[in-house]
């Protein structure tokens, strides 16, 4: 049985985020008291990457030892790259809270270990996310052209309905190539 659905409107971004950020909290905590860790899948944007400032506002509100975070989509660009969520992310949040690397699922750059490879790149992001994973936060951004993650309307990609990750090579946002999470995942 799934969940009422409840909408918000908030008067400014502010207010989004500090409420989100107080939910984040709240479910994250819920979910270690209930399996003593909770899974996230982060995302960018401008109200994403406001969110983990906030949260880095407040790093002794969470266990950030019983956390293992991943991201709903990642630009398939050098690590280094500004473009990148997982940079923007560290930036914002992971540079600034005591997370173990090891609990921080990446999925590689361009420049990484599969190199340009982007299908073997997205392969092992569904290898480390492993099979049956259920996040217990899964934030999504929308785009002025609807897309979730990388999950762009009209795209190969939407249709997926099997494997968990997949690779974009035709993203009509730069970067054109990413790794996304699928509908499989997000509606789980």
């Amino acid at each position: 049985m799934s969940a009422p659905v409840e909408h918000l409107v908030f008067d400014s971004s502010a207010e989004l985020v500090a409420t989100a950020a107080a939910r984040f909290i709240a479910t994250v905590t819920a979910a270690q008291d209930a399996r003593g860790v909770a899974t996230v899948a982060l995302t960018g944007g401008s109200n994403g990457i406001a969110l983990l400032r906030e949260l880095a506002r407040h790093p002794r509100a969470l266990d950030w030892s019983r956390i293992e975070l991943y991201w709903g989509d990642e630009r398939f660009v050098p690590a280094e790259d500004p473009e990148r969520n997982s940079l923007q992310a560290r930036e914002a949040l992971l540079d600034h809270v005591p997370v173990e690397a090891a609990r921080v699922h990446v999925a590689a750059p361009s420049d990484g270990e599969f190199g340009d490879d982007i299908d073997a790149a997205a392969a092992d992001y569904a290898r480390r996310l492993g099979s049956g994973t259920v996040f217990d936060i899964h934030l999504l951004g929308m785009g002025g052209e609807g897309h979730v993650n990388s999950l762009f309307p009209h795209s190969a990609a939407t249709a997926e309905d099997s494997r968990p990750v997949v690779a974009v090579t035709d993203s009509p946002k730069a970067p054109p190539r990413r790794i996304t999470l699928t509908f499989p995942v997000i509606n789980a």
